[in-house]
């Protein structure tokens, strides 16, 4: 193959991420020509609606995933937090590059950390899963819907829309913006989504040259890890619409899986950790939900 189309969204980050898995596959395969076809979605469209209200993040793929069908595309870059645990028939996830930072940034002009916001503060998070864990550390706070791009959201938070806004780390640090970044908010105390930070590339899975050329990208280290986390995320049928946690590390073979489920009215946490050797991490997401729903998560979800 001579050249290769990579299908992407059109947002900054998007863009940013696509550009560097092109730079990366021109590094592997020397004289291969990388091409980004950028395609609006309706998860980029829809902005006056959560994402949970219109169908969740499978969103940001179905028009990609339509273009590699039509032969319009033979891949496509997304932020792999953003897929689905199940992908669509015909579907496969060959490359996941190495995780970037997978922590939530706390992002404000006026206050350093979550605990110096006044009283009723206003925070902008659209995230679920971001919504319980701000209201178990600040009971008093409002979190309140913000949809759109990075810089939007910034864009927001700077008009005095919001007091603060919570942010992947990942995103900003790619985006030059490291600076707007007022504090991390660290595992395990506070947990990112399953797969937050990493980046995946798709293609159809009966495309074999298509799918050896993107595996020289592949970081074992990283699917590891978020093979556990999406595991576990799977068992619990997680999505956006369900305030669900997770983060492994890997210590030589053996991972190390925090999970936690929240609810976004309350506040209420339950968190659950295990560990296991990595050729059992599927097993071990599915045993870290198991002890989830046992210690009390399945009242949780059930309320959603």
């Amino acid at each position: 193959m001579k050249t290769l189309h990579i299908a992407t969204r059109k947002s900054p980050l998007a863009l940013w991420q696509s550009e560097h898995v092109a730079a990366r596959l021109r590094e592997a395969h020397p004289g291969l020509e990388v091409v980004l076809v950028p395609m609006s979605t309706r998860g980029d469209e829809v902005l006056d609606r959560s994402l949970a209200a219109i169908g969740g993040k499978g969103l940001f793929l179905k028009e990609l995933e339509s273009a590699m069908q039509r032969g319009e595309a033979d891949c496509a870059v997304h932020s792999l937090k953003d897929v689905p645990m199940a992908l669509e028939p015909g579907f496969a996830l060959p490359a996941i590059l190495v995780r970037a930072d997978s922590a939530d940034a706390f992002v404000s002009a006026a206050h350093a950390t979550p605990m110096a916001l006044p009283p009723g503060a206003r925070v902008g998070t659209s995230s679920l899963r971001r919504q319980a864990q701000l209201r178990a550390l600040r009971p008093d706070v409002q979190p309140l819907d913000v949809r759109g791009n990075v810089n939007t959201r910034l864009a927001k938070l700077d008009a005095g829309d919001y007091d603060a806004i919570v942010l992947a780390c990942a995103g900003l640090q790619r985006l030059g913006l490291e600076r707007r970044i007022r504090m991390r908010l660290d595992a395990p105390d506070w947990l990112p989504a399953p797969a937050q930070g990493a980046i995946a590339v798709e293609c159809r899975d009966d495309d074999a040259g298509i799918a050896a050329l993107l595996a020289a990208l592949d970081d074992r280290d990283t699917r590891l890890c978020v093979e556990a986390e999406r595991a576990m995320n799977r068992a619990l049928d997680g999505s956006c619409h369900v305030p669900v946690a997770a983060l492994a590390r890997l210590e030589g073979e053996r991972v190390t899986l925090h999970g936690l489920v929240g609810s976004a009215a309350d506040g209420r946490l339950v968190r659950a950790c295990g560990s296991d050797m990595a050729d059992a991490r599927e097993r071990l997401g599915e045993r870290v939900a198991g002890d989830l729903l046992a210690a009390g998560a399945d009242r949780l979800l059930a309320s959603i």
